[in-house]
């Protein structure tokens, strides 16, 4: 046997990188004694197609740790038999002090189990999964040391999860999912040894440990966030093993209870190893869906039975209001949003169409990129609300809590997904209004006011909701520029984690453009400053009147030890026009004239003012002259039909009736000057903006001019980028459009350690939009701060699709509730105030509106993908998901396994070649 022998190749898997030949590796020779070892723990036979091979994974776990004489006494040990020292070393003929203190090495390295038995240390051998792969991968000093071993794991997967596929036995894998006790309490059908306290209660010792298949993932540089430490509980032999080589601290039962209780607090599923005695762990792991391999085998080889507990999730369809909490926790994106409103053209609600169970299983079949293609809808959509929210917010759900009157929950539910209610529910433009379902009917539901009179209790220091910390990072400072809506909400996710966060504005007064560009009449500065309260109430530190690349720079900030920096200083710089006359002191730049006006600095804008641009700011711009003391007259002129201003449709109204004027379709020449001072400006008629192709060239008629007498002039036709020496020496990339060029998932920038979001990286959009870059940010900053994790593995691609509302069923029944409103304020009363005198649902008005809602979304549940974990149960607020018992399967005996699988690999043969026969008639 040496290198001249034919390849063998025993994984297609393209990921696989390990050398399928006899020979030289890196400079290393082919080592029989490995592979006989490899053999001999795998429990298979060479020459079989479950044989360990040369530079396969269970010779490269073994081979970087073990010099021959450690491997030849490896052979000696027996599996599931305990052995001493002495007895070892009569087997194999060799001293027993040498023998011993090989022993003590292959113990502490994870290729054997010991224990302490009547002051005598025994010594066994268990399989690899789970086992030694597991032990050597909780051995930190060896993963350092050799990275391969973690790859070793992976790829063993890569090796035995086809092989299982559709002939493994319910409860008959590994390792099996146990589920979460809270889901099951009060279920009758319950039986002890599905519960974790039963374990927990049998057990004297305790130890835990870091999770042996995150550790993996993270040295290969492809953690998916869900971090490693104190993750998973060892139970008496376990226990005194770990504890006894190092590898986990000793605990208490209380202490593993709680370890339990936040790991399901933060989304985690329980598994155990399920090769014991029937009814019996050894182990219970803390997992997720995206980093364990356990679960690997359900996802990316969708071989869930491999796994599942004897529970399936069932929804209540008339209870689910499809706020997505249990969506997001799934471990195997069994749960997804849908609709159930009747529709004209039934529907396809169903994820998975075929199975191993009956259908050969080759790669054509598998989710290998199960990591990063996970869905929160069906193709068939769901709730148009939350959906075309940029934030994905749970509308649904919110308004759901505050029909029960459930204020405080709604509040909480809403601010995981934005920090920042109060605000938007007095500049957001609704778009989850725009398409929703009742709006097909009557009108749509007052969402936005809905979440305004809920997010009241957050203005009140007695009933304003600062959310618990998930975790204790404060070891790590992170750097945010800037103090707007995506900084904020970017701090305020990270804050949840723990970690040191400092915000830097360069202004004296936080809130970047929510404070300095909406003008008070639309938000208030006493609803800004406290929802940034509740902020600071986190422990995240704002310096004010800081400006990064003057004061200090990026990396004057790296040497204070800063870890990563997130730039979300907004698009806080006007346009030019570039036509005659823009020099003159009269013509303003609107924003710059917003924010000095927001900062108390004296204005002298006067007489006749025209406004020049149809955006937001135009309207914001002309308002607030509009309320000035010494302005006779705002008009508006923009190149936009009515219908087509970018401006907000509400907020155009609303001009109209504070007695702005808005021209239309009407673009500028030049500014008339007299000795320096403007006297009046030119227009030209336009008669298009795009071109054929979509792209902006407006076209004019020149025989169509106007000249209108002015004293002022405002530009508000776009917004751009002030970087000042923000950027200085960082190396970073911009767009053509001067935006900082970014990731579009990761939003990070072409230097490593610093990520961007919002206007200056999107360039000038909505506040949401903004809000839902700083969650981006907040994961990727997370990931990127803590070791080997990767910015895309598992994290949500919030891939949303709307349902057809064209197929759903006129014969919807709803009620005939028209749309709340709060009292109109008229133009002539709110123009003469810069206080906002808009107001807030009462409590009666809230109950009649979010009665009006017709609950269009629910949860679906795919039988085959749930393995019955009961994470989602924990997150529905709603008693809408319960577990319930289908399988009635206490485990097996790892003596049992081979016949129980010939078994069923026989039976899904005969399946298999019937449906082959009639495919019409599938059998399962």
């Amino acid at each position: 046997m040496g290198k001249n022998l034919e390849k063998t190749n025993f994984n297609k898997s393209k990921r696989f990188n390990f050398a399928l030949t006899w020979g030289d590796v890196d400079g290393r020779e082919y080592r029989q004694e490995i592979l006989d070892l490899a053999n001999k723990i795998g429990r298979t036979k060479a020459g079989s197609s479950r044989e360990a091979i040369p530079f396969g994974p269970e010779y490269y776990a073994l081979e970087p740790i073990l010099n021959p004489y450690q491997a030849r006494t490896a052979m000696y040990l027996e599996f599931r038999k305990k052995m001493t020292a002495k007895e070892v070393a009569e087997a194999a003929g060799e001293p027993y002090e040498k023998v011993k203190q090989t022993l003590e090495y292959l113990a502490w390295a994870g290729l054997a189990f010991v224990n302490t038995i009547e002051g005598v240390d025994m010594y066994w051998q268990d399989i690899f999964v789970p086992g030694h792969m597991e032990l050597i991968n909780n051995n930190k000093e060896i993963v350092e040391k050799h990275p391969e071993v973690a790859e070793a794991f992976y790829y063993l997967g890569s090796k035995k999860g086809p092989m299982a596929a559709g002939i493994m036995p319910i409860g008959s894998g590994p390792m099996r999912v146990i589920p979460i006790e809270r889901s099951i309490d009060g279920n009758s059908k319950r039986a002890t040894y599905e519960e974790i306290s039963k374990h927990l209660r049998d057990a004297t010792v305790f130890s835990v440990s870091d999770c042996s298949c995150r550790t993996s993932r993270e040295a290969m540089g492809e953690g998916c966030g869900h971090l490693k430490e104190e993750m998973c509980i060892q139970l008496d032999h376990a226990a005194e093993y770990y504890i006894k080589t190092g590898r986990g601290r000793e605990i208490t039962r209380e202490e593993a209870l709680e370890i339990m209780r936040k790991a399901e607090d933060n989304g985690l599923m329980h598994s155990i190893p399920n090769l014991d005695e029937p009814g019996h762990t050894h182990a219970i792991c803390n997992c997720c869906g995206c980093g364990c391999y356990a679960m690997r085998l359900a996802n990316e080889f969708i071989n869930n039975d491999i796994v599942r507990s004897n529970y399936k999730s069932v929804v209540e369809e008339e209870k689910c209001v499809a706020c997505g909490e249990c969506v997001d926790v799934c471990p195997t994106n069994a749960l997804r949003l849908g609709q159930k409103l009747c529709s004209k053209t039934p529907i396809d609600q169903v994820i998975t169409k075929v199975t191993p169970r009956n259908t050969e299983w080759l790669e054509d079949k598998w989710n290998s990129n199960y990591r990063i293609n996970r869905k929160n809808t069906l193709d068939s959509g769901t709730a148009p609300c939350i959906t075309k929210c940029p934030a994905h917010i749970p509308v649904q759900g919110y308004i759901k809590l505050a029909s029960q009157g459930k204020y405080n929950e709604a509040l909480e539910l809403i601010k995981k997904h934005n920090p920042l209610p109060a605000v938007c529910g007095r500049i957001c433009p609704r778009l989850c209004e725009e398409d929703c379902t009742r709006g097909d009917f009557d009108e749509a539901v007052a969402i936005d006011d809905i979440k305004k009179f809920i997010a009241e209790k957050d203005l009140e220091k007695s009933t304003r909701y600062i959310p618990k910390k998930r975790h204790n990072y404060s070891d790590k400072k992170i750097a945010i520029i800037g103090s707007g809506p995506s900084g904020l909400t970017c701090a305020y996710d990270l804050a949840l984690d723990g970690y040191d966060i400092t915000v830097f504005e360069k202004e004296k007064k936080l809130g970047g453009m929510l404070a300095l560009g909406i003008p008070s009449y639309r938000l208030e500065k006493n609803v800004l400053e406290a929802e940034i309260d509740v902020i600071k109430g986190m422990g995240v530190k704002f310096e004010t009147g800081i400006e990064i690349g003057r004061d200090i720079t990026l990396e004057e900030l790296r040497k204070k030890g800063y870890k990563a920096f997130y730039i979300a200083i907004g698009a806080q710089a006007g346009r030019n026009l570039g036509i005659e006359g823009e020099e003159a002191p009269e013509v303003v730049n609107g924003v710059d004239f917003l924010k000095k006006f927001n900062l108390g600095d004296e204005t002298t804008i006067q007489g006749k003012v025209v406004v020049i641009g149809g955006g937001n700011v135009a309207i914001d711009v002309a308002r607030t002259t509009a309320r000035l003391e010494k302005v006779k007259e705002t008009e508006i002129y923009c190149l936009e039909a009515r219908e087509n201003m970018p401006a907000h449709k509400e907020e155009v109204a609303e001009a109209l009736e504070e007695e702005v004027t808005i021209n239309n379709c009407w673009g500028p020449t030049r500014i008339i000057t007299q000795k320096g001072k403007v006297t009046a400006i030119e227009f030209r008629k336009c008669i298009s903006i795009f071109d054929e192709e979509g792209r902006f060239n407006p076209k004019f008629d020149d025989n169509h001019k106007e000249t209108v007498p002015c004293d002022y002039v405002l530009l508000s036709v776009g917004q751009t980028y002030d970087y000042g020496g923000l950027l200085k020496g960082e190396d970073i990339s911009l767009t053509n459009k001067n935006t900082i060029e970014v990731d579009p998932i990761t939003l990070q920038t072409s230097k490593k350690d610093i990520f961007s979001g919002g206007d200056v990286a999107s360039g000038p959009r909505l506040a949401i939009d903004a809000i839902a870059a700083g969650k981006e940010a907040a994961v990727s900053i997370h990931r990127f701060v803590q070791n080997g994790q990767s910015l895309v593995f598992g994290r949500d691609t919030h891939s949303y699709v709307m349902l057809d509302k064209n197929n759903l069923d006129d014969r919807i029944d709803y009620d005939g509730t028209e749309r709340q409103r709060t009292n109109h304020v008229e133009g002539k009363v709110s123009k003469t105030t810069f206080k906002d005198l808009r107001g807030v649902l009462t409590e009666e008005e809230v109950q009649k509106e979010t009665a009006r809602c017709i609950s269009c979304g629910a949860t679906k549940t795919d039988d085959y993908l749930c393995v019955g974990c009961g994470a989602c149960t924990l997150k529905c607020k709603f008693d809408a998901i319960r577990l319930d018992r289908v399988y009635d399967v206490k485990g097996y005996n790892i003596d049992d396994v081979p016949k129980a699988v010939i078994k069923k690999a026989i039976a899904r043969k005969v399946k298999i070649t019937l449906n082959k026969i009639n495919p019409f008639t599938q059998t399962r």
